[in-house]
This record gives C-alpha cells, sequence and structure tokens, in this order.
C-alpha cells in the first residue's frame, strides 16, 4: 500500500491549511500596530519644546556644554594628570622637587642660630 490514507490525506490538507492561514495572519496591516498615544508629562512637554530647531536656549546650551568639555578636557584633566604625577612620583624621589634657598642680604639674621650677616667688604679699583 503506497500513499496517504483518506484520513491521513485530510488531516495533513487541514494542516497545510493552518500553516498559510496562520503565515497569513502574521503579516500586519499598514494600519498596524495600533499604539495608543500616552499621556506626555511636564518633562517630555519640556523636551519637545526645547529640542525644536528654531529654540532660543540651543544655542546657550550648546555654547554652555562646548565649553564646558573644551575646559574640562584642555584645563581640569591635564592639571590632574600633572598634580598626580608631581605628588606620587617626582616628589617621591630624593631631591626631586628642589627648593631655591631664600635669599641672604647683608644686615639678616639667621633663624636658627641668631647671627647677622656682615657687611660686604669695600674694595676700591674694581667696576
Amino acid at each position: 500500500m503506497t500513499g496517504y490514507t483518506p484520513d491521513e490525506k485530510l488531516r495533513l490538507d487541514q494542516l497545510i491549511k493552518l500553516r498559510r492561514q496562520w503565515l497569513k495572519d502574521q503579516e500586519l496591516s499598514p494600519r498596524e500596530p495600533v499604539i495608543e498615544p500616552k499621556p506626555r508629562n511636564a518633562v517630555v512637554k519640556f523636551w519637545t519644546r526645547f529640542l525644536e530647531p528654531k529654540s532660543l536656549w540651543r544655542p546657550y546650551v550648546y555654547k554652555a556644554y562646548s565649553g564646558g568639555i573644551l575646559g574640562l578636557t584642555r584645563v581640569l584633566i591635564p592639571a590632574w594628570i600633572v598634580h598626580y604625577c608631581v605628588k606620587y612620583h617626582i616628589s617621591q624621589k630624593p631631591y626631586g622637587i628642589v627648593e631655591t634657598k631664600p635669599k641672604l642680604f647683608p644686615g639678616d639674621v639667621i633663624m636658627e642660630t641668631g647671627e647677622v650677616i656682615p657687611d660686604l667688604p669695600e674694595s676700591h679699583g674694581h667696576h
């Protein structure tokens, strides 16, 4: 016996018909999907008005933003990197940061010893 029995053939035809109907149902019409508009809250209203192309505040906000980014990338971050390197790398080495000694002039008093710096001897004949 070859081929399908009448019951098997009927079942197979019904399955094929159901599959075709299911695939046809999966196609969306131009009106689908139907999404109900959500009520707009104050934040959404603000941003839709704010982002309009001819908005008055748009150039000012852009200038403030670009200035902030410029200041952050060109001033603050490099200053932080320099501060970090000086604090944790250069100052840890002996004589990494050398301070100059205060200048002494005749008549100054040395704080530690109380000694007074004598006047320079006057020499004649030089310039």
